[in-house]
């Protein structure tokens, strides 16, 4: 088949096939391909639309985006059920099979070692919200918020072998809630009930303070793999 080749991720060879149906980016279904071992995962996708022209004018439509970006999650996901990957950015693309293996073998230390260190590891995210409208520190409730939010990063943070921290919202829009941790938490998949049980037991412990989980996913904020196209 002709086409570009859209890549979502490397891993190590997959201990079960991917589910038969699975669909991919473009609505062609991903393939592996070998390369020294590693497994480049990928599909084919038109010109048209992933060459560096219109894949940049793409990028104003808000509807493609969300589109693609859900094919390949879709993937990614379908992945993390039955290995490690090491995820790609969103259309990362190459010409054609020669220059994925090229690119495989360019980066085949760093994949490597990324993997090892991200195997049997999964990704959660956690976020809390002040809900009660006041700004840092304003007032007692959001001083305890805040102090609630590093007791509970502390406390994950033992469950977890390495975090992420994006800074927290000082400012918000009107009439939206601030955000007081934003954290991604990179967790053995034997200790996820335990990580998820310790947010659970949060939930509701101060008032004014909303805890909100997501996961589990690929590490995507633990890869540090840059744009390889």
């Amino acid at each position: 088949m002709t086409g570009l080749r859209y890549v979502y991720a490397v891993c190590r060879p997959l201990g079960a096939p991917l589910q038969a149906d699975l669909g991919g980016v473009a609505g062609d279904p991903p393939r592996l391909l070998a390369h020294h071992g590693l497994i480049a995962v990928l599909s084919h996708v038109p010109e048209r639309d992933f060459a560096e022209e219109p894949l940049r004018d793409h990028r104003a439509d808000r509807s493609w985006l969300l589109e693609t970006a859900r094919s390949h999650q879709q993937v990614v996901d379908a992945l993390t059920a039955v290995t490690t990957p090491l995820p790609l950015r969103p259309a990362t693309v190459f010409p054609d099979d020669s220059a994925v293996r090229v690119m495989v073998q360019r980066h085949e230390d760093d994949f490597r070692d990324t993997l090892e260190r991200l195997d049997g590891r999964v990704e959660w995210g956690v976020r809390v919200y002040d809900d009660t409208g006041g700004g840092p520190g304003e007032t007692d409730e959001a001083r305890e918020i805040h102090d609630f939010a590093d007791r509970l990063h502390r406390t994950l943070t033992a469950h977890a072998d390495d975090v992420r921290l994006s800074p927290p919202r000082i400012t918000a829009p009107p009439n939206r809630p601030q955000s007081v941790l934003d954290g991604a938490y990179l967790v053995p998949r034997a200790r996820s009930e335990e990580f998820v049980e310790a947010v659970h037991r949060a939930e509701g412990e101060v008032p004014g303070a909303r805890v909100e989980l997501a996961g589990p996913w690929a590490a995507y904020s633990f890869a540090d793999v840059g744009d390889l196209s």
